[in-house]
């Protein structure tokens, strides 16, 4: 028999916790059978939900606290309450320990990032963790990071993100050599600030077989598909990721209010219900819910903090399909082929 893929949920994390975290595991074990999760929280709220869900019940274990990391802590105020005793530090803690493969929480990002750093540690060569995510595209997906993991950011840590998420998305797309853009308020190589000018210079300088650097994307190049990778630092990222979904749901409103305008828009749109329903479906942000946490030593996804069970359980998905096609090892060795050249041209670009 297969070995399992062992997922650890904190089930407190999100704006509602357990009664979402639950039923949307239950879904994703509906599509991936060869799951078993342990779930981290209060035995009180997480038994009531389990016994709804039956066979998400026979595949998990719960480990009880009633230490909870709310929405509004401060990272460091969540370390020193919520180290060693919360939910989402001790599903962070699981997989440090080799109980579980991967970590899921839809719980505070700042805190979230902060614990697996600390519990986790960086790999070689990258100071700081970045929030990787599919992004649906008009030529297919892109990987986009950090969106929102941390803030700022200079050129170094820039590179290291095109690297992260070159080595992520040749992986996930099948590709030798990922393009990779940088997300800037114009494509001319004057524009934008000193640390971006300064990345795409090392880019260049360095040449990796792993990517081809093709220069500064505009925002809405990222909806074009213009790169395989998006490459920002955190602050405009969780920005153009907010922007993205309030435009997806805006969008949805507008057909949906013009559909029901006239009684020969509602005839049309029976007409044409199947081709309505997957533009819905290829614009409703749930479908790219969960951010991979790349830069740790250990797989975590952070989900949207107000997901329903269907968002989170994509979240749940994400996090399988990063153990199950082994993502992690072969990003490390991407890194590692590449961690040699790393630092050497850096300094020397930059200098």
């Amino acid at each position: 028999m297969p070995q399992k893929v062992r997922i650890a949920l904190d089930a407190m994390g999100g704006d509602v916790g357990a009664s979402v975290v639950i039923p949307g595991a239950a879904v994703s074990l509906s599509r991936h059978p060869d799951t078993e999760f342990l779930l981290f929280g209060d035995r009180a709220a997480i038994e009531p939900e389990l016994a709804k869900h039956p066979a998400m019940k026979a595949a998990s274990r719960v480990i009880h606290t009633d230490v909870a990391i709310s929405m509004k802590e401060k990272p460091s105020q969540a370390l020193r309450r919520g180290r060693k005793a919360s939910s989402m530090w001790l599903a962070i803690d699981a997989v440090k320990k080799g109980e579980a493969d991967v970590a899921v929480s839809a719980g505070n990002t700042g805190a979230l990032m902060a614990m697996a750093r600390f519990n986790l540690h960086m790999l070689p060569g990258i100071d700081r963790p970045a929030i990787a995510a599919m992004w649906p595209t008009l030529r297919g997906d892109s990987v986009v990071l950090d969106l929102g993991a941390t803030i700022g950011g200079d050129a170094h840590h820039l590179m290291t993100l095109a690297v992260m998420g070159s080595a992520m998305a040749s992986v996930l797309f099948d590709l030798e050599r990922p393009t990779v853009g940088l997300l800037n308020i114009g494509v001319e190589e004057v524009k934008g600030g000193e640390e971006i000018r300064k990345a795409a210079e090392l880019l260049r300088a360095m040449d990796l077989p792993q990517l081809e650097y093709i220069g500064f994307v505009e925002g809405d190049g990222i909806g074009r598909g213009v790169a395989d990778v998006i490459v920002t630092e955190g602050f405009s990222g969780n920005i153009a990721l907010k922007a993205a979904e309030g435009t997806a749901r805006q969008m949805a409103e507008f057909l949906r209010a013009s559909m029901r305008k006239t009684w020969r828009s509602r005839i049309g749109y029976l007409f044409a219900k199947d081709a309505f329903q997957a533009l819905r479906n290829k614009m409703d942000p749930t479908r790219s819910n969960g951010g991979v946490l790349l830069g740790l030593r250990g797989i975590v996804v952070k989900s949207h903090g107000g997901a329903d069970a269907e968002g989170f359980a994509y979240a749940v998905d994400v996090g399988y399909e990063m153990v199950h096609d082994n993502l992690l090892t072969k990003i490390n060795q991407m890194l590692n082929r590449n961690g040699s050249a790393l630092a050497p041209a850096a300094q020397e670009a930059v200098s």
